[in-house]
């Protein structure tokens, strides 16, 4: 059985009961991909499998507290070979001077990349989603050099890249500003809903899929 491990802040994490309705990706990514893999591989005339989803992404997360907190090591602990490692920041790093873009952020994912690498796992990097900020029906890009610096590192480590901040502006941008307000909370412009978290995680579910087909050896 291969296992999804996912590292992040909270717009990956499973959020607690007492801020529902919000909801990062993760927590829903299991029934999307687990269906796209196995009707992938039913029309490959190959049965069935099961992909397990192991979410240790936080709230409020940076590379380096996800590491000194231990949710690192703890992600390593349940990882086994062949196992996918899904590593998305940036939110939360940009807030802190000693996690530049390209300083301690960047080689911070390159840590994580080198330990998953070193682990038997296939790590894959994940740019941050985009803030719902217009400025008229055009999003503002909130988040610096952090995208182009995770781009940076999946280029120069040569693992896949699902790039999320352009998708997402994307995505929001065709919704509007008003209707794109619908994958939000009422909070805020940065945490999803469930509508928005389980968009988000259909989207990763089909890019992870052929991912996971190519390390099967199922194309």
């Amino acid at each position: 059985m291969t296992v999804i491990l996912l590292a992040g802040d909270s717009t990956v994490a499973a959020c607690p009961a007492d801020e529902t309705p919000m909801s990062g990706w993760g927590a829903h990514l299991g029934a999307p991909l687990n269906a796209g893999v196995n009707e992938a591989l039913v029309s490959r005339g190959r049965p069935a499998v099961t992909v397990a989803v192991l979410n240790v992404a936080k709230g409020g997360a940076t590379t380096a507290s996800h590491r000194a907190e231990g949710l690192w090591d703890a992600l390593l602990a349940q990882a086994n070979p062949s196992d996918m490692v899904v590593i998305q920041f940036g939110h939360n790093d940009q807030k802190y001077e000693d996690l530049p873009a390209y300083g301690a952020f960047r080689a911070n994912l390159e840590r994580f990349i080198a330990e998953a690498r070193a682990a038997g796992c296939h790590p894959v990097l994940c740019t941050p989603l985009a803030r719902r900020y217009f400025q008229g029906d055009r999003l503002t890009n909130t988040h610096g050099e952090y995208p182009d610096a995770v781009r940076a590192a999946a280029r120069s480590a040569n693992v896949p890249l699902l790039d999320l901040t352009a998708w997402s502006t994307k995505l929001y941008e065709g919704l509007g500003p008003v209707n794109s307000k619908s994958l939000f909370t009422d909070r805020d412009d940065s945490h999803f809903g469930f509508t928005g978290a389980c968009v988000v995680a259909q989207h990763v579910a089909e890019q992870l899929t052929p991912l996971i087909l190519y390390l099967w050896g199922t194309k």
